[in-house]
């Protein structure tokens, strides 16, 4: 009976030990292991991913950007959706109060802002500032394509884009630069033969893979991961432009071959119809940006840049081309209400729609609707006397990107 009695009372010992060491398990994990640290994240007052090296490198640049008052913007594609996405909370969130970093502290090689250069005062002074502060800076220059058509001051270089590394993080900024139809320019980034590949992963960069044209955007001060920066006021508007930024340059030196064989007629009739075409052209893009209506220069208008950077004085129109399945009802009233009235409209929505509407001083603007099939696309087109059609898959659809 003694003997069984112990046994009772070994098993009672060897259960009392092990609830024992299970309670001292839970009460290490659950209290002593935050006051010490392991569980900061939870604890009062935390900043998860503020300790990262990718947001110290950002803080470090926007400090600098606004001490020097560099007026950047961030056009990174990817933070600019989740800020869209999330943008009634950004809108709400003041400095210093967010306890996260859920935007900037995204893991990747690049973040990217953009700069109007005609607005920086101290390119230089900034620099030396940057490189003190611990960043490496490369700078990407290339000629001004908006001199290429002056002889004697084509080779004249500008900057196009800047890289600023700290640690392991790189800052690409992106220089806008104005063009001459109230748009803003980017130019392509260029590797020379003495920079070294290896600064950065370049062929992750998400802007200077070729030349980009944007509408100036409108800015507003925002509050991301407890830093103050400007962003697009329209960040969806700014989104969408970006697959179709790409711009085509004129080729300035085939059209001074053109016009060394061809006189251009600068008579005061051509002089008098470019410049209502351009302003009718104007009037055409704001109208069906508007609508958010996709289009290119087409036919006649087309050939004129591309091959003589300018409008043909005897084409008497304007051309633009659409696709299809962009085509909205209410196009004819826009224009109507743009003070340009429709003048003919050929075939129909199914089939070789064409929109020609009467600009002033007698200038007309065609619109042809362009259609995909399979292998090729095509556009009709209708004669106005005859009303007899015609379908051709023209080479200046090639010019869509050109705006």
């Amino acid at each position: 009976m003694s003997r069984i009695n112990k046994n009772v009372i070994l098993a009672l010992l060897t259960l009392t030990s092990s609830a024992f060491l299970l309670f001292q398990l839970y009460y290490y994990k659950h209290y002593l292991s935050t006051k010490n640290g392991a569980g900061l994240s939870k604890s009062k007052g935390s900043r998860i991913g503020f300790d990262s090296t990718q947001w110290r490198a950002l803080k470090k640049f926007i400090m600098l950007t606004s001490s020097q008052n560099v007026p950047v913007f961030l056009i990174d594609p990817l933070i600019l959706e989740l800020i869209n996405k999330n943008f009634e909370q950004v809108k709400n969130t003041s400095r210093g109060s967010t306890l996260e970093c859920k935007f900037f502290c995204v893991p990747r090689d690049f973040t990217v802002f953009a700069l109007q250069y005609h607005l920086w005062k101290n390119e230089e002074g900034w620099f030396r500032i940057a490189e003190n502060m611990g960043f490496q800076c490369l700078k990407i220059e290339s000629k001004d394509p908006r001199l290429d058509g002056i002889d004697s001051l084509s080779g004249t270089e500008i900057p196009l884009h800047y890289i600023c590394k700290l640690a392991t993080h790189a800052i690409h900024l992106v220089v806008f630069h104005e063009r001459s139809g109230n748009y803003l320019w980017h130019g392509h980034l260029r590797l020379r033969r003495h920079i070294d590949r290896k600064f950065v992963p370049f062929r992750k960069l998400q802007f200077g893979r070729y030349p980009g044209a944007f509408d100036r955007p409108e800015l507003q001060q925002v509050t991301v991961d407890g830093l103050e920066v400007l962003i697009p006021k329209d960040p969806v508007h700014f989104l969408e432009e970006i697959p179709h930024s790409r711009f085509i340059e004129c080729r300035y030196k085939e059209a001074r071959a053109f016009f060394q064989q061809y006189l251009d007629d600068n008579t005061v009739e051509a002089m008098a119809f470019r410049k209502s075409a351009k302003e009718l052209l104007q009037l055409a893009a704001k109208t069906l940006n508007k609508l958010g209506v996709q289009f290119w220069l087409s036919s006649g208008t087309c050939l004129g840049w591309y091959r003589q950077c300018n409008i043909i004085p005897y084409s008497k129109d304007v051309d633009l081309g659409i696709f299809i399945q962009d085509y909205k009802p209410d196009i004819i009233l826009a224009f109507q209400d743009a003070g340009l009235p429709l003048k003919h409209k050929f075939g129909k929505v199914e089939d070789s729609l064409e929109l020609s509407f009467q600009g002033k001083d007698d200038v007309k603007l065609d619109i042809f609707f362009f259609y995909e099939e399979t292998d090729h696309m095509w556009n009709g087109g209708t004669q106005a006397k005859t009303g007899k059609k015609f379908n051709k898959c023209p080479w200046v659809c090639q010019c869509q990107d050109s705006l």
